[in-house]
């Protein structure tokens, strides 16, 4: 109620929006950390555990296999990174 009065009154007004904007683009830049990291953990997780099924199903294969796995994971840790970039960003623009 207090924070309302000040606001009505005009006092601090443009400093309580100021600090409101960036609680929010702090919170929204570690929600979409949290979930670039969630994500990139998650799909890692499966590419190596569906790569060790493969190769131990058709051990001649093995490198096929692993390069493609390798050229997955390399290809989710881009997004990944780009994600979190681009999270920065958005908090340091906000």
């Amino acid at each position: 109620m207090f924070l309302l009065n000040l606001v009505q009154d005009g006092v601090l007004g443009a400093d309580l929006v100021a600090a409101a904007k960036n609680t929010n683009a702090l919170l929204g830049a570690g929600i979409g950390i949290g979930l670039a990291v969630l994500g990139a953990g998650i799909g890692l997780g499966r590419i190596g555990g569906q790569a060790a099924e493969a190769i131990a199903r058709q051990p001649e294969a093995a490198g096929e296999i692993r390069g493609a796995a390798l050229l997955i994971a390399v290809l989710l840790e881009g997004a990944t990174i780009i994600a979190l970039v681009f999270a920065l960003l958005f908090k340091l623009i906000a």
